[in-house]
């Protein structure tokens, strides 16, 4: 069937998220490489002294090897098991020497992954239990006992009492505890690694207890496994597992991928069974970066890996990150809570309540008092309270009703901006309301602080506020009520979840949980429970069913544990319009809903659990079905297809989202497998064939998906499934570098706030003579590159200045900017371009194959030749390689 139908009407019907919160683990964009001779600019997100450096020899070898040639640097890992080589700090200007070093068969700037939870209303954690299933496997007496689960994290508290704590905050911390059994702590309290951050301390002081001074850690073991009674205490998904605490936070701050991937060897040494990390790095998602290549390693050593996918679905496709996108790791996507708990406000003149939940930063909401309610814009105002700030002095004592949203193309409006300007105005209270459905998770926290409180309600209720107030004069009252409310995106993909595939089209997310709107354990010191949303709180839920099927099926392979759970979860309505009935994005939701007790209960298996049919108009794949069951058990195949996205890779867009015509065809109508034993079945996929001229059919450069379906002949409701997504078109003709590098200069002397780059003016003359006259290179990538190599040329005669790309690292693994190209300066780094500097040296080839030796390139007019190689491009096909050359540099040192 043809899609015209509703392939027109889903712009029209679509409600998206405009700007979803980073709730939790999503590190900013990282400056990915350099020069081939130099070490990357600290932009923001990464710390430039950090290296993963990979090895083709011993570490020894490494060791006596840059001894001789002089490199200085400090040693912060040697890995054993899941990295070949080993982690050290060097000074930027020295890292390009690690070329010359014969064993050193490439080198990673660590990459940063950074906290930041956010606190709103209180649902039940037992809501969230009982989306998944897990209530019907404990009360199936599953509780996970003698499974030992990984947290790596914040560390865990180790007083509370619902993680096996005594409860007495006053004690020493007790380590082990009754149920923190294992662990450590890599860190310290003060260490960040965040170089733009006021908490900067990248050198871990390591404490003798891998306890939580920050909540995060806490909050994800409790979901995995608290065994407190509710309604006071919290009860996890596996309520009977033993935990490791693997501190990888400070109290505050960010983490680099050398320390996780030491912390995941320290978990493999003490004999875990799981490890949940809801940690991720935005845009990041190849399978072959460092901690998602660790981590596969993992797996093939016996340990089930799941991971938080990203919070960065405002951003777009391609906006998942490692380490969940890795091959062998169960990557999860975040649905919203059924349920809220939250205070109620009445409002004038009928006392009608509206709840509230209390933004992250924010001082507490008042429990009496009356106000005057204004506002600052409508329900279609974009970049609500920025674009339109209030004036000073215009809503003194007045509660301030603003709405969510950057206006296109205008300065990003965050929460922070939003509040600060009304208090600037003489606000007392702030009030911000969504601009999709569903709760808000909104953070004010900022420096300076925002000192009136500030809350956050929905889309609907903000809608009603906002036409009391142009009605006339409307006040608002405070007090202590509270009510349980149904969420109305409950059972729907959460506006923050971010989007697949990896950037090799493998199908990711794997799999989904409750993410949006969870209580569980928090910090005794910090009131002893908390809500937090993001994907940090969906992969607890799917480690802890983990916990659940490893003892139901003590036998089951590491390998096997992503595709038994993904046969038997549940796929949601899309959450742009769920009343059309269409199935939610693939490369949103995986293979959808977790569903742990059906995944205890079935006897049936499919493998593989997902189908990547990659680019072009898709493929042909082979599935087994295992039957552990002592009767045989009949199938019949059927196939839906999903919503799916355009070729718009920032957003997205209400017109990005397509329902495609897809073609499924089976080798058979029906599978038979019989008692112990397996069979299998062929399938077809074919995208919509359409050209792209045919404004009806799914638009080339699309990712599609849908289900194939497994119905028990005899049982209806016995059902599983497969997810499947692909391509359409030629991968390679995505355009990653759609403008050339851009020159530029720091816009200010370096610090740890945000670095922001200028561009030089035509013939500029580059002194030299301080860090901020270093010529930064400025690139932008629409997509995701596989490798850049850069390279230094003479601006007249565009003859190179240094050997061939080859004699120098080749830096891979580049994740894409997080928003659109730059129209103009200053830029910052972390937004949307990556800065790379050069300091005026190259490296000198020493006739060996290998470049050696740092020289001076003499004064000059030169250019920077950026090459980059497309996802899934051949290396020695020249067109699937993109070139561009920057502007004039001239170097003139005094």
């Amino acid at each position: 069937m043809r899609p015209v139908p509703w392939a027109g009407r889903l712009a029209a019907l679509g409600v998206l998220a405009a700007c979803a919160v980073p709730l939790v683990a999503g590190a900013a964009p990282i400056a990915q490489t350099s020069l081939a001779a130099d070490a990357p600019a600290a932009a923001a997100g990464q710390s430039s002294e950090i290296y993963l450096v990979e090895l083709n020899g011993s570490a020894d070898t490494f060791r006596k090897e840059a001894k001789a040639v002089g490199l200085k640097y400090s040693e912060r890992f040697a890995y054993k098991r899941l990295f070949k080589g080993v982690a050290v700090r060097i000074d930027a200007k020295d890292a390009g020497q690690l070329a010359g070093i014969a064993s050193v068969s490439n080198a990673y700037p660590a990459r940063v992954y950074t906290l930041g939870p956010e606190q709103t209303a209180a649902p039940e954690l037992a809501t969230a239990i009982k989306m998944t299933g897990a209530d019907l496997a404990q009360a199936a007496g599953y509780t996970g006992a003698g499974v030992k689960v990984a947290v790596m994290d914040t560390g865990i508290d180790l007083d509370h009492q619902d993680l096996g704590g005594d409860g007495n905050q006053a004690a020493p911390h007790p380590f082990p505890n009754a149920r923190v059994l294992a662990g450590t702590d890599l860190v310290g309290d003060d260490y960040d690694a965040d170089s733009e951050s006021a908490t900067y301390q990248p050198v871990p002081h390591p404490d003798a207890v891998p306890d939580d001074c920050q909540g995060h850690g806490t909050h994800v073991a409790g979901i995995i496994g608290a065994n407190g009674t509710p309604p006071a205490g919290a009860r996890g998904v596996a309520p009977g597992v033993t935990f490791g605490a693997y501190r990888v936070f400070g109290c505050s701050g960010s983490v680099t991928d050398d320390v996780m991937i030491a912390a995941m060897e320290a978990a493999l040494a003490d004999g875990m069974d799981i490890l949940n990390m809801s940690i991720g790095d935005a845009f990041n998602n190849w399978p072959g970066s460092p901690t998602a290549a660790a981590s596969d390693a993992l797996v093939d050593a016996g340990m089930v890996v799941v991971a938080s996918i990203g919070n960065s679905g405002a951003d777009g496709i391609y906006s998942a990150g490692a380490p969940g996108v890795g091959d062998k790791v169960i990557g999860v996507a975040s649905y919203d809570n059924t349920h809220v708990q939250q205070i109620v406000f009445k409002v004038s003149p009928d006392n009608l309540g509206f709840p509230f939940g209390v933004a992250a930063g924010s001082p507490p909401a008042p429990t009496s008092g009356t106000m005057a309610l204004a506002r600052t814009g409508t329900t279609t105002t974009n970049g609500d309270g920025c674009e339109n700030a209030p004036a000073p002095g215009s809503m003194t004592g007045k509660a301030v009703l603003i709405r969510r949203g950057s206006a296109v193309g205008g300065v990003t409006c965050t929460f922070y901006l939003k509040a600060s300007n009304a208090q600037k105005a003489g606000a007392a209270a702030v009030i911000l309301y969504n601009n999709v459905a569903g709760a808000l998770s909104p953070t004010v926290a900022g420096t300076p602080p925002v000192t009136i409180p500030v809350i956050a309600i929905t889309a609907a209720d903000g809608a009603i506020l906002n036409g009391r107030i142009a009605a006339g004069p409307t006040t608002i009252t405070w007090g202590t009520e509270r009510g349980t409310f149904p969420n109305s995106t409950g059972n729907l993909i959460s506006s923050f979840s971010s989007y697949g595939t990896a950037a090799t089209l493998e199908l990711k997310p794997d799999i989904g949980a409750p993410g949006g709107l969870i209580r569980s354990t928090y910090p005794l010191e910090s009131g002893g429970y908390a809500t937090i949303s993001g994907t940090s709180m969906a992969s607890p839920h799917v480690a802890g069913a983990a916990a659940l099927l490893k003892q139901a099926r003590p036998s089951l392979a590491a390998a096997d544990f992503r595709s038994v759970l993904q046969n038997s979860a549940d796929p949601k309505p899309w959450s742009g319009s769920p009343a059309l009935g269409f199935l939610d994005v693939v490369h949103r939701q995986g293979a959808g809903m977790l569903d742990i007790d059906d995944a205890i209960a079935a006897t049936t298996s499919i493998s593989p659990g997902k189908l990547s049919l990659g680019e072009g108009t898709g493929g042909s794949r082979t599935l087994t079905l295992s039957n552990r069951g002592s009767k045989a058990v009949t199938y019949d195949l059927t196939d839906v297809v999903a919503i799916s996205t355009g070729a718009q890779t920032f957003g997205p867009l209400a017109s990005d989202f397509w329902l495609p015509e897809t073609t499924v065809t089976f080798s058979t109508p029906s599978v038979t497998v019989p008692a112990g034993g397996i069979a299998t079945v062929g399938v077809t996929i074919l995208a919509d064939p359409k050209p792209p001229s045919d404004v009806d059919g799914f638009p080339d450069k699309g990712l599609y998906g849908g289900y194939l379906v497994f119905t028990d002949h005899a049982d209806a409701t016995s059902i599983y499934r497969v997810p499947y997504a692909g391509f359409k078109g030629d991968y390679q003709s995505i355009v990653a570098m759609p403008t050339g590098p851009i020159v530029a200069k720091r816009n200010a002397p370096f610090a740890k706030a945000q670095q922001t780059y200028v561009a030089a003016a035509a013939n500029e003359v580059w002194t030299l003579a301080s860090p901020d006259e270093v010529p930064n290179v400025l690139i932008h990538f629409d997509h995701q590159v596989r490798r850049l190599e850069l390279q230094v040329v003479d601006a007249a005669s565009g003859k190179p200045v240094h050997p061939v790309f080859s004699n120098y690292l080749e830096r891979e693994w580049l994740a894409r900017n997080a928003t659109r190209p730059p129209a103009a300066g200053p830029f910052a780094s972390d937004e949307n371009v990556f800065a790379f500097p050069w300091d005026g040296t190259r490296m000198h080839d020493n006739g060996k194959g290998t470049a050696d030796h740092r020289k001076v390139v003499p004064d000059g007019q030169y250019k920077i030749v950026a090459r980059a190689l497309k996802a899934l491009g051949d290396p020695a096909n020249p067109a699937d390689w993109e070139v561009k050359t920057s502007t004039a540099i001239t170097i003139d040192r005094p």
